[in-house]
C-alpha cells in the first residue's frame, strides 16, 4: 500500500517523501481513505503507530482543495488535553501544510501563555484550529474565532477528554459547533465513559481498531524490577549507568516528587529536568525541547508527559510510581518504541505495587516476568496500609468534607442540646 492508492494526490505524496514518509502506517492506511469519504470514525491504535498523520494528511488535502474565500473560516477543528500535545500537532500540521498549494492558516491555542498573541494570531481567521477547551472558549467569548462553519472535528487523546476536568468544556464546545459535520475520535484506549462520548457525538461511525499488544511486545521491552520504595532513585541511577541510556524519560506520581527525584538526580551528577503542570508554559517548553535535543539525559514527568509527547528514539521509560490506570500506562510505555523502533519500559514494584500490576497484565494481556537486581533485591514484604504506625497510603485518608463532618459529629455528641 502507498500514499497515492489511499487518494494522496501527486505533488502532496512527492513532499511526503521528501519529509521520509515512505509509506503509511496502518492506522494511515485505514483510516485516510475513510476521512476523504467523510465517515465519521472511532479509531483506536497504539500511541506512536502514526494517528496525527491518519487525520492531518487527508484534512490538510481536502482543505487545500477548497475555493479560494476572502474570509477564512475555521473549518477544521481539533481538541487535544494538553499544551504540548497541541503544539506537537501543531508542529506536524504545519509541516505538511507548507507541502500543499495555497496558503493554508494552521494556528494552535491553549492556556498557560498569555492569550493576546493567540488573539492576534487569529486575526483574519484560520483554516485549521489546534486547541485545548478551555483556552478555546476563552478566545469564543472573546469574539476571537467562531465556531459556526466548523465541518469537521478531531477529538486527539479522546480517552483524556472525557475527564471531569474536561467534560463540562466539551459539552459547551460541541454546542456551539454544526450538529452537520464529521466527527473524529482518535485514542490508544476507548474505556467505557469514550465509548459512551462516541455514541452521542459520531453518526453511524466507522470503527477502526489497531491492536497494541502483538506490536507492543515486539518493539518494546516489558520489565518489572521488585525494588523497595526506598531504594528506587539508587537502583534507577545504577541501570542509567550500567545500560548507558542517552535519554531516560521517568514517570512519577506527583509534582513533589518529580521535584525530589531531579534534585537528587541532579546532585549526583545528571543533566535532568522536570515536566508537570505547576510549571510555567515556557519552562515546560525548554525542558522538551532540551530533552529532544540531547542537553538532558533524564526528564522526570508526571502523567502530563505520558500523552502526545514524541521523542525520536527514545530508548527508555521507567515507571518509578506505577501509574494510576491501565490507560495511563499504555500511554506512558508508548512514548519507547514509536513507528517501528525498540525501546525499554521498566516499572518499579514495591509490594503495594503488586496488586495494581497484576490488573495491568490482565487487561494488557500478558504477564511480565517479575525481576530482582543484585543488591537492590525486595525485603519488605507487607503492604504499607497493613503495616501498624504507618501513615495511611494515598487514596485511604480522609477528605476535608469527611473531617468536617467527623468533628461536627463529635461536637454534637459532646453537646448534646
Amino acid at each position: 500500500m502507498n500514499f497515492p492508492l489511499l487518494g494522496i494526490n501527486d505533488p502532496f505524496f512527492h513532499a511526503l517523501q521528501t519529509l521520509g514518509y515512505k509509506g503509511p502506517t496502518k492506522v494511515q492506511a485505514a483510516v485516510i481513505p475513510l476521512i476523504f469519504n467523510r465517515e465519521d470514525l472511532r479509531v483506536q491504535s497504539k500511541t506512536g503507530s502514526g494517528k496525527t498523520a491518519a487525520y492531518a494528511l487527508p484534512i490538510l488535502q481536502r482543505q487545500s482543495e477548497r475555493p479560494a474565500s476572502a474570509v477564512r473560516t475555521v473549518s477544521t477543528l481539533i481538541l487535544v488535553p494538553t499544551r504540548e500535545l497541541a503544539s506537537q500537532v501543531s508542529v506536524t500540521m504545519k509541516q505538511f501544510a507548507r507541502a500543499l498549494p495555497g496558503e493554508l492558516k494552521v494556528t494552535a491555542v491553549y492556556g498557560g501563555v498569555k492569550i493576546n498573541p493567540q488573539m492576534m494570531a487569529l486575526r483574519g481567521g484560520a483554516d485549521v484550529v489546534i486547541a485545548t477547551p478551555g483556552r478555546l472558549l476563552d478566545l469564543v467569548s472573546s469574539n476571537a474565532l467562531k465556531l459556526g462553519k466548523v465541518d469537521t472535528l478531531v477529538l486527539d487523546e479522546a480517552d483524556k477528554m472525557v475527564n471531569a476536568d474536561f467534560k463540562a468544556e466539551l459539552d459547551a464546545i460541541i454546542a456551539l459547533l454544526p450538529r452537520q459535520r464529521q466527527t473524529v475520535m482518535m485514542s490508544a484506549t476507548f474505556p467505557p465513559e469514550v465509548d459512551l462520548l462516541c455514541d452521542a457525538l459520531l453518526n453511524t461511525p466507522k470503527t477502526v481498531e489497531v491492536y497494541d499488544t502483538p506490536i507492543e511486545q515486539h518493539e518494546v521491552e516489558v520489565r518489572a524490577i521488585e525494588v523497595d520504595r526506598n531504594r528506587r532513585n539508587a537502583l534507577l541511577q545504577s541501570l542509567i549507568d550500567h545500560h548507558k541510556w542517552h535519554q531516560v524519560m521517568v514517570f512519577v506520581a506527583s509534582k513533589r516528587t518529580a521535584n525530589n527525584l531531579a534534585s537528587k538526580l541532579h546532585k549526583a551528577g545528571f543533566d535532568v529536568d522536570t515536566l508537570h503542570g505547576d510549571m510555567t508554559q515556557g519552562a515546560r517548553n525548554r525542558a522538551l525541547a532540551d530533552f529532544r535535543s540531547g542537553e538532558l539525559q533524564v526528564l522526570v514527568a508526571t502523567d502530563l508527559a505520558a500523552r502526545g509527547i514524541d521523542i525520536i528514539d527514545l530508548p527508555c521509560v521507567i515507571n518509578y510510581d506505577l501509574p494510576r490506570s491501565v490507560s495511563d500506562y499504555t500511554h506512558r510505555i508508548g512514548r519507547t518504541g514509536r513507528q517501528g523502533s525498540t525501546g525499554t519500559a521498566i516499572s518499579f514494584l514495591g509490594v503495594d505495587d503488586d496488586h495494581g500490576f497484576s490488573v495491568i497484565e490482565k487487561k494488557k494481556g500478558y504477564t511480565v516476568k517479575r525481576e530482582q537486581i543484585a543488591g537492590f533485591e525486595r525485603l519488605i514484604t507487607t503492604p504499607a496500609d497493613n503495616v501498624q504506625g504507618k501513615a495511611p497510603v494515598k487514596g485511604k485518608r480522609m477528605s476535608k468534607k469527611d473531617k468536617a463532618r467527623a468533628e461536627a459529629a463529635l461536637r454534637a455528641k459532646g453537646n448534646p442540646g
